[in-house]
Order: structure tokens, then sequence, then C-alpha cells
């Protein structure tokens, strides 16, 4: 079995590089099951439905959120009976939504669980805590068990790989927008990566206007983040290889895809 994730979608720019790019990914690895980050799908800040039912229609199957889940206000009046949209497990019991979802294709029933940390991000309820409470409950159900922990500080991130390795299938870190080249198999079993990486424009800061960020750093003064509308861009993802027996990981590989590292001509 195998597992497409592709990380943080970034604005429009963001939303057609993976219209671009998904129907070649999926010839390339075969994906039985494709899932993306899209806490920051609507100029950076939040998802719609519209945007939600766009994601569906390429062919994806489940869409994790973030820190960023509830800036678009869109996002009250349908994550309630939104099947394959899932926030952060550990928000405040009484939050819209859930934080983990099942999803079945052929023998194979996957359970995805969203988690956010805490560390330089709002105090909200313990993610180990819900992590371990989420996994006991998906094991009764399915091996299965993808995991996107969306957290600021790297060593929370492998703490989270560590904490879950070889409970479940794979870790993939989120949210910092810059991937890293750590992605390995964990000595048990579970795949990780402490950031998947950004998917928006290649030419600026994590997807946001270079220029207003530049002027933040030189002048201290507020600046409002803007998704650039044009530009080259990028897609960040990471391709899981697990052990149809097993549920754990047998390969992890990561892929940036922009004008300087190419996958397909």
């Amino acid at each position: 079995m195998k597992i497409l994730f592709i990380g943080d979608v970034v604005g429009e720019p963001g939303r057609k590089t993976v219209a671009e790019y998904l129907p070649k990914l999926k010839v390339k690895y075969h994906p039985t099951f494709t899932i993306v980050n899209g806490e920051n799908a609507a100029a950076g800040k939040g998802i719609t439905e519209k945007i939600y039912r766009q994601f569906l229609e390429l062919g994806v199957q489940v869409i994790t959120m973030g820190n960023h889940t509830w800036d678009n206000k869109d996002i009250f009046e349908f994550i309630d009976h939104a099947k394959y949209l899932i926030r952060p497990a550990n928000f405040p019991e009484n939050n819209p939504g859930k934080g983990i979802v099942y999803v079945k294709i052929n023998s194979f029933e996957l359970a995805v669980i969203n988690l956010q940390g805490r560390t330089f991000l709002p105090p909200i309820d313990c993610p180990f805590q819900k992590a371990e409470q989420l996994v006991n409950e998906a094991k009764k159900r399915t091996p299965y068990i993808f995991v996107d922990f969306h957290a600021e500080a790297t060593s929370e991130k492998q703490a989270m790989g560590w904490f879950l390795d070889g409970r479940v299938s794979a870790v993939v870190g989120t949210h910092t927008h810059v991937q890293t080249a750590d992605n390995r198999v964990l000595p048990g079993g579970t795949a990780f990566i402490t950031d998947v990486g950004m998917t928006g424009i290649y030419d600026s800061i994590l997807g946001v206007n270079k220029e207003t960020v530049l002027r933040k750093f030189l002048t201290n003064l507020p600046s409002r983040f803007d998704v650039p509308k044009h530009g080259r861009t990028q897609l960040c993802g990471v391709v899981v290889e697990i052990n149809d027996k097993t549920g754990l990981a047998e390969n992890i590989e990561r892929m940036i895809l922009n004008d300087d590292q190419r996958l397909f001509n």
C-alpha cells in the first residue's frame, strides 16, 4: 500500500500546483490513498467548502488542517458534514469537526489522525495524550494509521515520531513550510519526516509575498502577509510505502517539484 501526502497547500497558486501535478504523481506512484494538508488553502488562511470539494474532485481522500483551521469563517458552515476534512484532534472537545477519519479503498482501511503541537503555538490539549487515545482506538479497526502532526518545534515533531514508533504507519510533520531532509523509517517501523514542506509560490517566504515579510523584518512594523497570485510554484510531498500485512512502513520518499528539481519533463 502507498500513501501520497502533499504538504501545506498555500493559496490559489498551491491549489493550481496540486491540480497540475497530482494526476502525474498518481500515474508515477499509484498511491492507494492521497492526503493533503489544506489549512492554508484559502489565500493562506483556512479553507472554504468550495476548495474542500475541489480537493476531493482531484482524487484526494482526506484533507488535514492545523492552527489556521478557524481563520476562514466559512468553515463553521460545513465542517460538521465534511466527511473527509479533519482538524487537530487535540483542539478543545467543544470545537466543531473531528480529528480522526477512516477511509476505505478495496480491502484497505486507513485511519488518518490530525494533531497540533503546543510549543510556540497556542495552548491546547496535550497532543501526546490525544495521540495515545486515538491510536488505541484506531488499532481496534485497522493496522494502517497515518498521523499529520502540525507543529512548530522540530523537537516536538521528532518526539511524536519516537512516541508512536512501531504503533502507527507514519508520522509526518507540517506547519513550518520548509521540507526537512530527515525522512526515514524509524526502528519500530514508523515512517517519519520532521516537515513535509510547502506547496505554493517557489520565489516566496513560506508561500507569502517575500517583500512584505522582508519589510516586517527590516522595520518591525505591522505587515499584512499576502499570498502572491502569480509566479513559479513548487510542490512538496512524501510517498510512504506500507507493508500490507503489518501496517508498518517499508520506505518514505520525499519530493520537491519546482524549476530546479524536476520529476517530470
